[in-house]
């Protein structure tokens, strides 16, 4: 199940990659990382990419068991009712991928299906139940990683997280807000208020949750592989479940689900830096070349407080506004992409940003989701493999719908179609018509998972958040850049501006008040936000050392993981935030 799009396929590394793999190492002086390192949104998810590294697999098998684990232990950020992007850069031969495992939109799907009679947009139809849902990837996605990539049996992989569905984990206060804030659709769900409440409600902390009809579904997919999801027993109670409720979905729509390998998109840039990105159908590769290219021609690092904040805010109106303008899914529209990423048009761009006033944008403003769903995963092994993934259910537990007994939360990323030219998704986000609902077409994305090198340090980094992942993860470049510590790129305060609402979010702390002032002086609209937003996890590793260095985003309650096979270091999520 998988389409090669414009890559050429991919097996597991040739015999005489080993050969490529020396001169070019010599070539690079590169010297391998002294430690395996997993950081990942959930501790029980870095463990159990862990315990497949040591194993005997290698960074893509433990990505697959990472998934799979954060599928069972934070289903209100991904799982196999979900899609996502998967980064990939192999060592042996330094081939580099995007695994695409994106949802698809149903064939029964159309442009207007969340419309009233009178072309107006539907309160919630495209966020709550199985309407919202698109034909999920993840199963997929996993599949072909272990076939073409992995060491060791799908199986094998995934085991881990059959074993967290079947015998349970204790609920955190993390899972415990995010139900709170989904209880509505979960109660709404039989199944789901069966799988993942307690007697209707939220389940009370350290209540071991199991998951015995997920744990089966994950047994059927370690035996069966891709179609064991895709054909046969488990596809037919998935779309049975599907109709009952309301639903499009097909067994058709199943059978013909397809995993895409991507070129990532790349930038190179002057002091021997190089951008790896994810390509469409996410924005986050395309807004990051976009912004980069910008920031190049006028830097930011020798700027004040208030002028650098102003100038990336700048930049990131533009990219986003080509955003809402030009993306969408690349199989199925003309994208500009020669146009977008031209170093000449961002030349130009930039010498329009006026550093005394801001910019206005077009629209009016719209409101924008607190961004808090998704996931990130970043895995380092010691030969050097690779992996940055975001993988996502969109909102918060996603559509709240839990198809029958198959135990399978599903996505409702049909919202981040454009329901209708001009009018924004739950995160605010406005789109065109390249972006329209289609018939077996990928929804866009702002899912970021990059590669970052600067040098000799490769840096693998991401974060879930809505449409904040894009600027979040430019922060962490440019943090990258100034040669900061992982512990602080994940910790510092965050902003963000993405074209409509045309306001500046800002985290609380995250900018002095005279900052903040400043800019209100130069015309920008401020949002103060009461709660911080994203969940990066980053991997570094320094080639002329080998040094490997890893941290999780304090916000959240993710672990690092630093392991050799005889010693091993556990990084937990206590760094302290750093303003930028």
């Amino acid at each position: 199940m998988v389409d090669h799009g414009r890559r050429p396929v991919s097996r597991k590394a040739p015999w005489w990659s080993l050969f490529v793999f020396c001169v070019l190492a010599a070539t690079a002086s590169a010297v391998p990382p002294r430690n395996h390192a997993i950081v990942s949104a959930h501790p029980l998810a870095s463990e159990a990419g862990r315990l497949v590294i040591e194993a005997g697999g290698n960074a893509f098998d433990a990505a697959v068991a990472v998934s799979a684990a954060l599928a069972v232990v934070e289903p209100y950020g991904s799982g196999l009712g979900g899609g996502g992007f998967w980064l990939l850069h192999r060592a042996a031969d330094r081939f580099e991928v995007m695994i695409d495992g994106r949802e698809r939109a149903p064939a029964a799907a159309t442009a207007d299906m969340y419309l009233d009679a009178n072309g107006q947009v539907v309160d919630r139809a495209s966020i709550d139940g199985p309407l919202a849902a698109g034909i999920p990837g993840v199963p997929a996605a996993l599949a072909h990683i272990a076939e073409n990539y992995g060491r060791l049996p799908l199986a094998m992989s995934l085991q881990p997280a059959i074993i967290l569905a079947r015998d349970g984990f204790p609920v955190d206060a993390e899972y415990r807000r995010m139900a709170e804030w989904r209880i509505d659709a979960l109660r709404a769900s039989p199944a789901a208020a069966q799988q993942l409440l307690v007697d209707g409600e939220v389940p009370p902390l350290g209540h071991r949750l199991r998951q015995p009809t997920l744990a089966a579904t994950l047994q059927a997919l370690a035996g069966g592989g891709a179609a064991a999801f895709y054909a046969g027993d488990v596809a037919q109670r998935l779309v049975d479940a599907v109709r009952a409720a309301g639903g499009i979905w097909s067994l058709d729509d199943l059978r013909d689900y397809r995993v895409v390998e991507r070129a990532p998109v790349e930038l190179r840039l002057p002091g021997n830096r190089r951008l790896l990105s994810a390509s469409l159908p996410s924005s986050g590769g395309v807004l990051l070349a976009e912004m980069l290219m910008m920031l190049d021609q006028r830097p930011s690092v020798e700027l004040d407080a208030a002028d650098r904040v102003h100038l990336l805010v700048e930049v990131m109106r533009r990219a986003y506004a080509d955003r809402a303008r030009f993306l969408g899914d690349s199989d199925h529209v003309h994208v500009p992409l020669a146009q977008l990423l031209n170093r000449g048009r961002a030349q130009r761009r930039v010498q329009q940003i006026d550093m005394h006033r801001a910019t206005p944008s077009t629209r009016a403003a719209l409101d924008v989701g607190e961004g808090q769903d998704t996931t990130h995963f970043s895995i380092l092994d010691r030969e050097g493999n690779r992996v940055a993934a975001t993988l996502s259910i969109n909102y918060p537990f996603g559509s709240g719908f839990v198809a029958g007994n198959t135990g399978v939360l599903l996505n409702d990323e049909m919202d981040d179609f454009s329901a209708k030219p001009g009018v924004a998704n739950v995160y605010g986000l406005v789109g065109n018509d390249a972006n329209a609902i289609a018939p077996g077409k990928r929804m866009l994305s702002s899912m970021s998972p990059t590669f970052y090198e600067v040098g000799d340090v490769v840096t693998i980094l991401g974060t879930p958040g809505g449409s904040r992942i894009i600027s979040m993860v430019l922060q962490g470049i440019l943090a990258a850049d100034g040669g900061e510590p992982v512990s602080t790129i994940v910790a510092r305060g965050r902003f963000h501006h993405q074209y409509l609402p045309d306001r500046i979010d800002i985290e609380p702390d995250a900018l002095d008040a005279a900052v903040v002032e400043e800019l209100q002086r130069r015309g920008h609209a401020i949002r103060q936000l009461d709660r911080p937003y994203g969940n990066m996890q980053v991997v570094r590793w320094d080639l002329a050392s080998g040094a490997v260095d890893a941290a999780a985003d304090p916000r959240g309650i993710g672990q690092a993981i630093l392991f050799d096979g005889a010693r091993r270091q556990v990084i937990g999520a206590a760094a302290r935030r750093q303003a930028p």
